[in-house]
């Protein structure tokens, strides 16, 4: 019999048969469970009684804003990145036939390492811990490296302008969900688009480039898989930088950031320290500046208020949609001191 998390919210028997179809070296009862911590395309463990596990990651059910969920472009980002030195899972099957478990999903192999969210790597013994963070700056830095054109993604984005392009698209995704007036991020939509920096240029960028999007090896400080590539597009390099260095500038409560601790007696590298890596990995001489990190805070604030609208509207991908949502708030007033200190 079947092992199916009550949560999974679709019946699994058309699944099974349709994996089944894919791969007959998949027999016996299959299970599924949940992975949680995701807020937005709902993830699970899928496995047999023999034969490989995998994961399948689905859209959400429900009502969607546009362009948002595309699992087609996360299956096909992987399935480009493949051949690369960037390490990701290998993209097996993309599914479009609603028919099967209600939404568009694609399975991948599954993975054995860890997963770790919280920057002040509580986990990992002191000494270990800025090889982590390093090794972090240096697999971006590769993505950044990869030639997106050869490898079949000229029509992945827009080449050019990105920040511009950005500001405006989250600009009406916030008018689009948000929930609530809020003067930091009006001050973001009005500071933001007469600050953008001179000079561009175009790259892969994750778009959610963070510790907890990242599969280390289970003993080793080599990150086996960069995860979760629903936000990727062609991009500027500086916008993925930025943004994975956010908890170096937020509190622990606040997606487990490390501001305000002390940096040194947990040997933690500070933010200049892994800038400066990901520097000599990308061999960029253009450093990172405050408007990449206002843009961030915007960024980041209006996708937390999409999960919250979406956990007010019963679509949220997790049971913490709720309280991860209320966040978008802080994200913002992070954005407004950046802007504050500029003048």
């Amino acid at each position: 019999m079947d092992n199916v998390n009550a949560e999974a919210g679709f019946e699994p028997g058309a699944l099974r048969a349709w994996l089944r179809e894919q791969m007959p070296e998949l027999q016996g009862a299959m299970r599924l469970d949940r992975i949680g911590g995701g807020q937005s395309n709902p993830t699970f463990f899928v496995s047999f009684e023999r034969g490989p596990q995998l994961v399948l990651r689905k859209q959400p059910a429900g009502e969607l804003l546009k362009s948002a969920h595309a699992v087609d472009r996360e299956y096909r980002i992987l399935r480009a990145l493949a051949p690369t030195d960037v390490p990701v899972p290998q993209a097996l099957f993309y599914c479009d036939d609603r028919e099967v478990i209600g939404t568009p999903f694609y399975v991948m192999e599954r993975l054995q390492g860890r997963v770790m969210s919280d920057y002040a790597l509580p986990d990992i013994a002191p000494g270990e811990r800025s090889a982590y963070l390093f090794a972090m700056a240096e697999t971006l830095a590769r993505l950044h490296a990869v030639d997106w054109a050869a490898a079949g993604l000229g029509d992945y984005g827009k080449p050019g302008a990105y920040f511009t392009r950005q500001i405006s698209r989250w600009t009406r995704q916030w008018q689009a969900s948000n929930t609530a007036e809020n003067a930091d991020v009006d001050r973001l939509i009005e500071w933001l688009p007469a600050h953008i920096p001179p000079g561009d240029e175009t790259t892969i960028a994750h778009g959610d480039f963070r510790l907890g999007n990242l599969m280390f090896h289970r003993t080793q400080p080599r990150v086996i898989a960069v995860l979760d590539w629903e936000l990727s597009t062609l991009g500027h390099p500086l916008a993925d930088v930025a943004y994975s260095t956010l908890p170096w500038r937020t509190a622990p409560d606040v997606f487990e950031g490390v501001r305000g601790l002390d940096l040194q007696a947990l040997q933690l590298p500070g933010e200049r320290e892994y800038l400066r890596v990901y520097q000599q990995a990308s061999g960029r001489r253009d450093e990172v500046q405050p408007f990449h990190h206002a843009f961030s805070m915007f960024r980041f604030a209006v996708i937390l208020e999409g999960i919250k609208a979406r956990a007010r509207a019963g679509n949220a991908a997790a049971d913490d949609a709720v309280a991860v949502g209320g966040l978008s708030s802080r994200f913002a007033r992070y954005g407004a001191e950046i802007v504050a200190a500029e003048g």
